[in-house]
């Protein structure tokens, strides 16, 4: 039995108190399903800038490059805000170094007590993946800041297009067979080379359904039927504000989790929620996210059952408590990350969609 090595990141915040239940329920699934697993804690983000001036320092970088696959909490705060080294600065470079080029994010309602501002006839049957292409965009073009004048630059290339269009083709085989391509074709260049390359891509996989969408009136399609999506594909900067709206939509962004993923091992694993500095160290925290990334992450590494059981887990846990504030309870971070480890390893195993 090969050992997964698994890189922790507990970043700034309530990241790691989040991380910490996630490694509590990483104890519990382990023991259950019987796989092997070691882990390596890693400075990442505000804490590393403090301890080594830098937020990715050597150590960081040589150990997620090591692993099998890199579970990351929040980073971040108001402390950094005026430094001149910023932990976003060490996100950016933790991307590169992985390589990383697809942000999957499931959107789905994990419980019932899921506050959707949508009427429940709506919400109902939200089951969606968005993949966000995570290297392009204006994120990474050229830029200038003047006093009176600035630019930021939006460039695709074909490689990089194509890559992130198979990987959401790939995903669509293995659930409804829709993929819905977002982009704004009719205003923008980069965006007609984007439905060009997709069209082409899409061509390899005739057994998965795809249409195109801009970006403005999917904006208003989310919130009007947001059930009606299977796989959502789309560029850096439409990505990053569609998967936080669809969020939203499903519940809350409290239990949204994540994956960055490259051409192979290892991937990048986090809750898709800020460091949250105004609660951190009060107990507040969800940690229902950063255990639903845990899971993606499990799954990766072909511990199915495993990811399996933790998602039913949260869902149980969820539904009759106890939970978080943020979902109207009043149990701690431990409380509700100590529940979901208990129901991991008491509750039979159904593989859930």
């Amino acid at each position: 039995m090969s050992t997964h090595r698994i890189a922790i990141l507990p970043g700034d915040g309530i990241g790691p108190e989040t991380v910490a239940e996630a490694v509590r329920v990483l104890e519990a699934a382990g023991e259950v399903h019987g796989f092997a697993y070691e882990v390596t804690t890693l400075p990442f983000g505000g804490a590393a800038i403090d301890a080594t001036g830098e937020p990715l320092p050597a150590e960081t970088r040589a150990g997620v490059r090591a692993a099998d696959a890199v579970l990351k909490g929040a980073i971040g705060g108001p402390r950094w805000d005026a430094s001149p080294v910023r932990p976003e600065q060490g996100l950016l470079d933790l991307r590169t170094a992985l390589g990383v080029f697809a942000n999957v994010r499931p959107i789905r309602r994990w419980t019932r007590l899921t506050s959707s501002p949508l009427r429940p006839e709506l919400a109902e049957g939200i089951d969606m993946v968005i993949v966000r292409e995570l290297t392009g965009g204006l994120y990474f073009g050229a830029k200038e800041l003047g006093p009176d004048r600035a630019f930021d630059t939006c460039i695709y290339t074909r490689g990089e297009i194509e890559r992130v269009a198979r990987r959401a083709f790939e995903m669509a085989q293995g659930r409804r067979g829709r993929v819905c391509s977002v982009d704004k074709a009719n205003v923008l260049d980069s965006s007609k080379l984007w439905r060009r390359v997709v069209a082409e891509v899409a061509a390899d996989y005739p057994d998965v359904e795809l249409t195109h969408q801009l970006v403005d009136s999917m904006a208003m399609k989310l919130v009007d039927q947001p059930a009606a999506y299977d796989v959502v594909v789309t560029e850096n900067m439409f990505g990053d504000i569609l998967s936080d709206l669809a969020a939203a939509v499903g519940g809350g962004i409290g239990l949204a989790p994540s994956s960055s993923l490259g051409a192979g091992r290892p991937g990048l694993y986090e809750a898709i929620h800020g460091s949250a500095p105004d609660i951190a160290g009060t107990g507040r925290a969800n940690p229902a996210a950063t255990i639903l990334s845990l899971a993606m992450l499990l799954h990766d590494l072909g511990e199915t059952a495993a990811a399996a059981s933790i998602e039913q887990a949260v869902t149980i846990t969820l539904d009759a408590g106890p939970v978080t504030p943020d979902l109207g309870g009043d149990a701690t971070t431990q409380e509700l990350g100590s529940a979901i480890a208990r129901a991991v390893a008491t509750t039979p195993h159904e593989v859930l969609r």
